[in-house]
């Protein structure tokens, strides 16, 4: 369960306003100033250094040339951070977000090619006259502004409510994109190809549908959907070096999983599951099925577990291969010791911080940042000691 988000009742309207006053809002700052205390583990001692403060409730980070950084705000902005320190800048065109409940601008990521096309990737919650839906937009960023804007991805069909919207994007090697998406607090529509809720969809990098999507000969499927089954995926990642692709996803009250992803697989939700309702009523008696996955791992009580990275980084030798996974209850960075597509054992880090982990990605100079989910939110870099 992802807990300590509010779903009110704001408006898409009201989402769009908040966000021009954040644009107009001081800027976070920036820079390892603080002090950087060191964290003991099983097997990499390492450092805590703080890179900024004042960000407002950070979602996603990715990496551009250069040692800068994309982070985006839920509310709506996305902003370009130094590697190191200076003022963080707004960047101009980024699509209206519904930033209601959990909604708002989520994920980030750039085009394999962005080094010769610019193209850079959002995931959002995209407000419409019956509610709002999971949506994939792409531009181009010039400097600090995004052209070129297209929206090359929207759920189907959008729907009122401010919960379950994921979302994580990851590019496969064959050029093509997974988008994770919740569904919506309508549990049972995860077991319904007609629709979008409860997928994870793969598009070609322009929006169009791979010819060999598994269900694209289904009648009456969504021919973008990937697998389906899920609750609430915010954490999809896929190993540079084995191809394994992992997701892990909320459950209601426990029973948070982690997945291996495999095209055309029913993870199960809400047909089989480890969890129960907030009530502690039954959402299935069964934990399995035939024709439907088994997590790797599950976790009762709830991790609500929020980013996820695969590191193969030179800087922390032992955890090659390992998985790393932000936790939002109680706030810590989970490590998975991977062995053989198992998870052997288990080690909450940054426990001492006191805040929710929103997301966690490993850096081309082999080290681990995280976002914390706050109205102040930070980015914290883990370097060896």
């Amino acid at each position: 369960m992802e807990r300590g988000d509010r779903i009110g009742r704001t408006s898409p309207l009201t989402g769009l306003l908040a966000g021009f006053v954040l644009l107009a809002a001081a800027a976070a700052t920036l820079g390892a100033k603080e002090s950087a205390p060191v964290e003991r583990a099983a097997e990499h001692d390492f450092a805590v250094g703080t890179l900024a403060t004042g960000l407002r409730r950070p979602w996603s980070l990715a990496f551009l040339p250069g040692g800068r950084m994309l982070v985006t705000e839920r509310p709506g902005r996305l902003l370009i951070l130094g590697p190191e320190g200076g003022k963080p800048v707004p960047v101009d065109n980024v699509p209206a977000v519904a930033a209601l409940g959990q909604g708002g601008l989520l994920d980030v990521v750039l085009h394999p090619g962005f080094a010769a096309n610019g193209l850079v990737y959002l995931s959002y919650a995209e407000p419409g006259s019956a509610g709002a839906g999971t949506a994939v937009a792409r531009a181009r960023l010039e400097g600090d502004r995004l052209e070129g804007l297209e929206v090359v991805f929207r759920q189907r069909p959008k729907l009122p409510g401010g919960r379950h919207f994921g979302s994580r994007l990851v590019f496969l090697p064959d050029g093509t994109l997974l988008i994770s998406m919740g569904d919506r607090a309508r549990q049972n529509r995860a077991q319904d190809l007609s629709n979008h809720q409860g997928t994870i969809a793969r598009i070609a990098e322009d929006g169009a549908v791979p010819t060999n999507n598994p269900f694209v000969e289904t009648p009456g499927a969504r021919p973008e959907i990937y697998t389906y089954g899920h609750r609430n995926v915010h954490g999809l990642a896929r190993d540079p070096q084995t191809g394994d692709v992992w997701a892990h996803e909320y459950g209601a009250r426990g029973g948070d999983e982690l997945n291996l992803i495999k095209a055309g697989a029913n993870y199960g939700w809400p047909a089989i599951t480890y969890s129960t309702n907030y009530d502690g009523s039954v959402i299935s008696p069964k934990t399995r099925q035939e024709g439907m996955e088994q997590p790797v791992t599950h976790w009762t009580p709830s991790i609500s577990p929020s980013g996820l990275a695969v590191y193969r980084g030179d800087k922390f030798p032992n955890w090659r291969g390992d998985l790393f996974i932000g936790a939002l209850t109680p706030g810590h960075l989970r490590h998975l010791k991977m062995k053989e597509g198992r998870a052997v054992s288990q080690e909450p880090l940054l426990q001492g911080l006191g805040e929710r982990i929103r997301d966690v990605r490993v850096g081309p100079d082999g080290f681990i940042y995280v976002l914390t989910d706050s109205a102040d939110g930070k980015l914290i870099r883990l370097a060896p000691r």
